[in-house]
């Protein structure tokens, strides 16, 4: 696993390194703080982004926000003080796990772990959720061109719908690719 380390803090940044390394990390890429988040993960390719637990400001929320609509990490946020309104704004913008930490470094690799592991789950339903919405829009177009058909044809539901099914499989295409052409609706086929 490659993690890419944005702190600050050497003393801090280092330690974290060595528990890092410890625990199995394969590679450890420490960040400049001048160079952007979305720049450095972009350059580096990590799995997963540790960032800084020193300043966890605005402006490192808005390098996740744009680090994970782009392409999604989980990321795991450490910051000194207990903020309600910035663990918020952490998690709205695709932080997998905010710590706060005092002088201690905790125990980074069940950290690490359960930030992957929530990861995964977010993006495993994230992808139902959108196999969902997808089902609901073709089952939608198929709807509409039953209920065209039997106004056209002046034909009963089943009908209809095995007229889409017979037209479908005689053309070897989905469907609501049939539906969508009989609504003269080319966008919703795919």
């Amino acid at each position: 696993m490659k993690v890419l380390l944005a702190d600050c803090n050497p003393t801090r940044s280092h330690a974290l390194e060595r528990a890092l390394c410890a625990s199995g990390t394969d590679e450890v890429v420490r960040v400049d703080a001048a160079e952007a988040l979305p720049d450095a993960v972009q350059k580096y390719a990590p799995d997963l982004i540790i960032i800084d637990m020193d300043r966890a400001d605005r402006d490192s929320i808005e390098g996740v926000r744009t680090v994970t609509s782009r392409q999604p990490h989980p990321v795991v946020m450490f910051v000194d003080q207990d903020d309600p309104i910035l663990m918020e704004e952490a998690i709205a913008a695709g932080v997998s796990s905010y710590n706060v930490v005092g002088t201690a470094l905790p125990a980074v690799k069940p950290i690490v772990q359960a930030a992957v592991a929530l990861f995964r789950h977010y993006q495993e339903t994230e992808s139902k959720l959108r196999k969902a919405e997808a089902g609901l829009k073709e089952r939608a177009v198929i709807e509409r061109a039953k209920g065209k058909l039997m106004q056209e044809r002046h034909i009963a539901e089943p009908e209809a719908y095995h007229f889409l099914r017979r037209r479908a499989m005689d053309r070897g295409r989905r469907i609501v690719d049939i539906a969508a052409e009989i609504l003269g609706d080319t966008s919703k086929s795919g």
